[in-house]
């Protein structure tokens, strides 16, 4: 049986392997939502070394980093490796009004979730209203008496 053989088809398989590793090396998929007074940030991190995750605060910018190391088995040969080695890293830009110094970390099944409370300064509120029934008024005379 004759195959046709492309030269440049399998150049093409080669360098995007290449460059889909860089890129999927480089992202880093999340979901982030708002469940009543926290936010919460699911981050994808199939492989990582759970010890090297690292999640940090400096000023507004929290940075998420992980590391998956590559197997190193002796005496194979690789029909694919696809899978991206190296470290992940994610900087997110976080706005005013939570409460950094309280978000809590979990890393389970390869998905690291961050819960990021509302600071309470910025939780709403309800602001009672005063009234009251006999308010007098500045300037108003007394009535005359008869």
């Amino acid at each position: 049986m004759a195959t046709r053989l492309d030269p440049f088809q399998e150049m093409d398989r080669l360098l995007g392997q290449m460059f889909a590793a860089d890129r999927a090396t480089a992202s880093m998929p999340m979901d982030l939502y708002r469940s009543g007074d926290h936010y919460v940030l699911h981050v994808d991190l199939p492989g990582a070394d759970p010890g090297t995750i690292d999640v940090n605060v400096e000023d507004r910018t929290l940075t998420i980093r992980a590391q998956r190391t590559p197997r190193t088995e002796q005496d194979v040969q690789w029909l694919a490796k696809e899978r991206p080695v190296g470290t992940y890293a994610r900087q997110l830009t976080v706005g005013r009004g939570l409460a950094l110094d309280r978000i809590s970390a979990t890393y389970a099944d390869g998905v690291l979730t961050l819960t990021i409370p509302v600071a309470e300064e910025a939780k709403p509120r309800r602001i009672e209203v005063q009234h009251g029934g006999s308010a007098t008024q500045i300037g108003a005379s007394e009535p005359a008496s008869a």
